[in-house]
């Protein structure tokens, strides 16, 4: 009985030693809590609107004062024509314009009726029906307010209109956001394996001895993975046409190139990993564990980013798939070209660089 009560101690020891088991055992959950806790909400906070007043009178101004009092919006911009409403969507950061008819309290007082026009992005059908219930929830209390004492009551009618899906179709959303993950997990995966799996075969070695320096050992690692996940990309985008009528609004060529840019920052980040493992288990455990939640929860796929605290906001800009997402919405859905996206292609961009970067320092010091 000694020796096994030893031998548990022995046990416990080996554990307590191993930072990397205490943090799986515990450090995943409360991580993986604190994400489903704080990221999955069907509420929005903050959503970024745009007004378009055509009246500018004293009730309209009372009805965005509400609006903007309240916590589920934030009036970003005021535009003044209807033309303008194209270009405030193809931006990426407004959801919804809020369009006043002409004479809008002229309207209510004479005729007891005005309408506001709700315009919604529906590149996310759930948050655009979240955002038009939202509104008329706000409507419906200012004119309970109005109406208070009134024999004949005063009527505000909304008319939605969702632009971009009109008829809200769910795999409008779905399928930006499972091509997003299946390239950035399959390719982080594959070359999450490579370094570790020469290090596990006693090959590494011949690497070491070899004349290739580490840069050029990176990148060959990740040419080869380069073609065939441009390969799978192909083959998502041609089953999303075909199979379930995704629209490509925009140019192919452009959406092509943007591919290959993730590609590149999904493989580049693998071998980050790979650099870092120690086996082929940890550096899996890595891609698997520490990639798909963040990807699912903080890209803004399902969940909107700017319903989430703000700290989880900000760690949502390190992570290469929300920035792709969007990129890709604007061009399937929106037709945009690189005028809209530039900024989100040069993070991509500098992401990629910065994890080749770090993939080579931390193979040097291996190499050492």
């Amino acid at each position: 009985m000694k020796r096994f009560i030893g031998f548990v101690k022995k046990e416990f020891y080996h554990i307590f030693r191993d930072r990397r088991s205490l943090f799986i055992l515990f450090g995943m959950p409360i991580a993986q809590i604190l994400l489903f806790g704080f990221a999955i909400t069907n509420e929005i906070n903050n959503v970024d609107i745009a007004i378009l007043d055509h009246s500018n009178d004293a009730t309209t101004k009372e009805i965005i004062n509400k609006i903007a009092a309240s916590k589920y919006f934030s009036i970003q911009q005021i535009i003044t024509h209807e033309a303008d409403i194209p270009s405030v969507f193809e931006k990426g950061q407004i959801k919804a314009v809020l369009n006043f008819e002409n004479d809008f309290s002229k309207n209510l007082i004479n005729n007891h009726k005005a309408t506001l026009q709700i315009v919604t992005d529906a590149t996310d059908p759930n948050t655009a029906n979240t955002i038009s219930n939202y509104v008329n929830a706000i409507l419906q209390q200012y004119q309970t307010e109005l109406n208070k004492g009134i024999t004949t009551p005063y009527q505000i009618v909304s008319q939605t209109r969702m632009v971009y899906n009109p008829e809200l179709k769910s795999v409008y959303m779905f399928v930006p956001g499972v091509m997003t993950i299946i390239l950035m997990l399959v390719s982080a995966m594959m070359t999450s394996i490579s370094i570790t799996k020469e290090k596990e075969l006693g090959t590494m070695e011949i690497l070491l001895v070899s004349p290739i320096n580490p840069f050029q050992v990176i990148i060959g690692k990740v040419v080869p993975y380069i073609f065939l996940s441009v390969i799978n990309a192909i083959v998502i985008v041609l089953l999303s046409i075909f199979i379930f009528h995704m629209p490509v609004q925009g140019s192919l060529f452009l959406l092509a190139l943007e591919s290959v840019l993730f590609i590149v920052s999904a493989l580049a980040l693998g071998i980050l990993i790979s650099t870092i493992s120690k086996s082929q288990q940890t550096a899996m455990m890595i891609s698997l564990m520490g990639l798909m939640l963040p990807v699912i929860l903080l890209s803004g796929f399902i969940f909107p980013i700017s319903s989430m605290p703000v700290p989880l906001q900000i760690i949502s800009n390190i992570i290469p798939a929300k920035w792709f997402i969007i990129i890709i919405k604007g061009i399937m859905l929106k037709g945009v070209g690189l005028q809209y996206i530039w900024k989100e292609t040069l993070i991509l961009l500098a992401m990629t660089i910065f994890f080749i970067a770090l993939s080579v320092k931390k193979y040097k010091i291996r190499l050492e």
